[in-house]
């Protein structure tokens, strides 16, 4: 099931700290290069990265923005498991996997089943777990699912817990994380936007999609969307695509971009209902760099993507969330985005008001980012290697402190 890449896992030779670090998806992969750059580059660290393969070309891709290549693919996707199937899959490589080397921090991030199923075996092993992106919380279990119980899970297994926000950390600490363990960080997909920038800016629309060129050269008005969240299957983006077609009838000079993701359940609505259009244009999954050239130039977004509400407000763009419920609340407390859920007129009523108001577009484009400087990769490392210091001075082998003891 396990697939070598590369000779990172063997370089651990003399290291005096050894990190495993897990991607399993787009989100994952692109919130962790700023971390694992930052490993890489930090002398008597030993960095092994695991792609799971859970969105294994997505994962890829976006890893190879930032010059990163994973040194192990678990291989762990079939066509048509179920969630329990994927999940006991994870388990039994992960199993493997740590049977077979000797890591002192195992660093997972968010809320995928690849970083569920991995922190739990880390755990059962005895393996301290660092959470990055920790204490998101809705307080829904079937909302975001199964996200919500996956990294409600992490939070109680895990050894040091990065919460993006201050509203995060009181997350964890309702939940009876003991304080000292916790490091409140800023998202670490702002540092990936930093590293990014440059490129992003020197990047045309007409080099990311076909209709690019003409959208800047006659200043069409372009929308962004995704949509692939689990709730949504079936009914809400049904719904999604509706208001689509009423918006592009509705302003003429209206063009949509929507990268359609690679689950079958959600690109079947899409496609059935939003090909053939002239002005809505169906994209296969984007690199991570596009999708930002994308999000950069774009007038207003619809998304259900955790990682967008995150990164829209440092390009100033007003983010319509289409979903009922987001654990990421202090973007719509800032005013940088509003919940409107998969209902159709609502979607299109919503939508018709930014585009026609300018006093209103403006507020939300200019409400500012909540997430953070661009530092959350350096104060994790930085934590990591306090701990490893600590070590050091007590003179215990193998580095890092035993389960439980206070950071």
């Amino acid at each position: 099931m396990t697939a070598e890449l590369g000779d990172n896992a063997e370089s651990s030779t003399g290291a005096s700290m050894r990190v495993c670090v897990v991607v399993g998806t787009r989100p994952e992969a692109i919130k962790l290069a700023p971390v694992i750059l930052r490993l890489q580059a930090t002398a008597g660290v030993a960095c092994t990265i695991v792609n799971t393969g859970q969105h294994r070309e997505m994962c890829i891709q976006a890893l190879d923005a930032f010059g990163i290549r994973a040194d192990l693919d678990l291989e762990a996707m079939s066509p048509g498991q179920s969630l329990g199937q994927l999940t006991a899959r994870l388990c039994s490589a992960f199993e493997e996997l740590f049977e077979g080397r000797s890591f002192d921090w195992l660093i997972v991030q968010g809320d995928t089943t690849s970083a569920m199923a991995a922190a739990l075996v880390a755990f059962y092993r005895g393996l301290r777990i660092a959470h990055v992106e920790a204490g998101l919380r809705t307080y829904n279990r079937f909302s975001p699912f199964p996200e919500e119980i996956n990294r409600t899970i992490i939070g109680h297994i895990g050894d040091r817990h990065f919460p993006p926000t201050a509203a995060a950390e009181q997350n964890l600490l309702r939940a009876g994380v003991d304080r000292a363990s916790i490091l409140v960080t800023g998202n670490t997909v702002i540092d990936a936007l930093h590293i990014l920038k440059p490129a992003i800016a020197e990047r045309s629309l007409g080099g990311v999609f076909p209709a690019g060129a003409t959208v800047e050269s006659t200043g069409a008005t372009l929308l962004l969307v995704t949509s692939h969240r689990r709730e949504s299957l079936g009914a809400g983006i049904a719904n999604i695509c509706r208001a689509l077609t009423d918006l592009v009838d509705r302003y003429p000079d209206l063009v949509v971009a929507f990268p359609v993701h690679l689950n079958p359940k959600a690109r079947e609505s899409v496609m059935r209902i939003l090909s053939g259009h002239p002005r809505i244009h169906l994209l296969e999954p984007l690199p991570y760099l596009d999708l930002m050239v994308l999000l950069a130039r774009c007038r207003l977004i619809l998304t259900d993507s955790g990682g967008i509400q995150e990164e829209a407000p440092s390009f100033g763009k007003p983010v319509l969330i289409l979903r009922d419920v987001t654990e990421r609340p202090e973007v719509v407390d800032v005013g940088a985005a509003r919940l409107v859920g998969t209902d159709r007129d609502e979607i299109v009523r919503n939508a018709c008001e930014l585009l026609e108001n300018r006093a209103i577009y403006d507020r939300m484009a200019n409400a500012g980012n909540p997430f953070g400087d661009g530092r959350a990769a350096e104060r994790i490392v930085d934590s990591l290697l306090m701990d490893r210091s600590r070590a050091a001075a007590s003179h215990r082998p193998g580095g890092g402190l035993r389960r439980g003891t206070a950071l």
